[in-house]
């Protein structure tokens, strides 16, 4: 059976399975499964990634509030409570970075093994295993496929032997009535018209001959072509098994939920905030910042040479130890402490002054102007020209102080281009970052 007559079959309007040619449908589901594997495969990596992101930007988070919290005015057991909202971000990234492994060394690896498994690849091209369906299709085929040619054939000459029977009938009709005509002619005329008759009959017999072979080679074809697709839908049918397999194990990684040490995480945060005791930490404020403290009450001393030596030697050395400030506008107030230095809650709530009020300008929480003294999540306060611009591409930021958006979305440009052609923006979720400067274009 030549492809040409395949491929002339296929053009039938008919969608039956059964049709010459409409087995490629079922054959291309073979193909089909194989993209299938690679989506999945792609699907699995980019949930692994947002793991990933998810992990880090937790961590980066939780390091930076603790260290604003650790300088912050907080104390005492609210401090702890605040503190273990850190730890559960850290633990909890712990989690995501395991996810993200178990998709990846397990799921992703599983699917790609079992692709490699299940589809070999030709050196032709194409898999191993659609080369094989086809075969087999077109050999189960092939024998129904010639007959079914042939009673096309015999249909075609039928048609052809009923039209010629009726075009000379239609001549020996019209010859009577002409009486030009001579008998030689009118002979001539009416045995065409009973040759066209025997001819009709010849090719109506050969039609149903051929009808009849079909009609008995049909059982077989039918048989032959089941035994095929079931051969294919087996192939199918591990494929569907094994996609439901894994993702039944996709979700199983992905749900924390039945991770022990997940609930875990949030026993022990809810323990922390309900340890905070108000009347504990004011008790422990009043005994180290409050009238609990001690007290060297001035007393009458008399003078003598060996005390004005000893006052001497302390004041050198209090002026040794400290810092001499000049210049400074009375106005101005003096901050108490240094609010860069890393201390713990205990020592930074031992240097305050004893002048300390709720007025203090190095609380980084205020909303008060504090120059000395700033959020390191605030922007940078000094007067720029901010710039509304629009992003022409998507861009996903590859480190942590780098801004992600996609193409259409508006920002704000905070500083110029620099010699490495970043620009710095922010976000109108208020996140602040780098970002390339060919990759946006300013709001008209």
């Amino acid at each position: 059976m030549s492809d040409s007559y395949y491929d002339s079959v296929e053009e039938v309007p008919s969608d039956s399975f059964w049709e010459v040619g409409n087995y490629k449908r079922t054959v291309k589901r073979i193909d089909d499964g194989h993209r299938l594997c690679s989506d999945l495969m792609n699907c699995i990596h980019e949930r692994a990634r947002i793991e990933k992101g998810y992990a880090q930007q937790l961590t980066e988070w939780a390091k930076r509030w603790r260290q604003l919290v650790e300088k912050g005015p907080q104390y005492g057991t609210v401090e702890k409570a605040w503190h273990a909202f850190m730890s559960e971000a850290e633990k909890v990234s712990e989690l995501h970075i395991e996810v993200k492994s178990a998709l990846m060394n397990e799921d992703f690896e599983k699917i790609k093994n079992w692709q490699k498994e299940a589809f070999h690849k030709q050196i032709m091209g194409g898999f191993k295993e659609t080369k094989e369906a086809e075969d087999g299709f077109r050999k189960a085929q092939k024998p129904w496929a010639k007959k079914l040619k042939e009673v096309e054939a015999a249909k075609k000459a039928y048609h052809v032997a009923c039209k010629e029977e009726k075009l000379a009938v239609s001549r020996e009709t019209n010859s009577k009535a002409d009486p030009a005509l001579n008998p030689e002619q009118l002979k001539k005329l009416q045995d065409k018209v009973d040759k066209s008759k025997q001819d009709v009959l010849k090719t109506r017999e050969k039609y149903e001959k051929a009808l009849k072979d079909l009609d008995n080679a049909t059982p077989q074809y039918m048989e032959n072509m089941e035994q095929v697709f079931e051969q294919c839908q087996q192939f199918e049918e591990r494929r569907i098994r094994f996609f439901r397999e894994v993702l039944l194990e996709v979700q199983k990684h992905l749900d924390l939920s039945t991770v022990p040490g997940y609930k875990n995480i949030y026993r022990e945060l809810e323990q922390n905030i309900k340890a905070a005791d108000t009347v504990e930490d004011l008790r422990w404020f009043r005994a180290n910042h409050g009238p609990g403290m001690s007290m060297n009450w001035p007393q009458f001393e008399d003078w003598s040479a060996d005390l004005n030596r000893t006052l001497s030697r302390r004041e050198k050395k209090k002026a040794a130890d400290g810092v001499t400030l000049t210049g400074i506008s009375q106005t101005e107030p003096v901050p108490q402490h240094n609010k860069n230095s890393s201390v713990s809650s205990s020592e930074k709530n031992q240097s305050y002054s004893a002048d300390w009020s709720d007025e203090e300008t190095n609380n980084p929480f205020s909303s008060n102007d504090a120059p000395a003294e700033t959020n390191p999540f605030d922007e940078d306060t000094s007067p720029t020209m901010e710039v509304r611009v629009r992003a022409l591409y998507d861009y996903e930021g590859q480190e942590l102080d780098e801004l992600s958006f996609k193409t259409g979305e508006e920002l704000t440009k905070i500083e110029d281009e620099d010699e490495q052609g970043w620009c710095k923006g922010r976000l109108d979720n208020g996140q602040v970052g780098l970002y390339p400067a060919n990759y946006v274009e300013a709001i008209q």
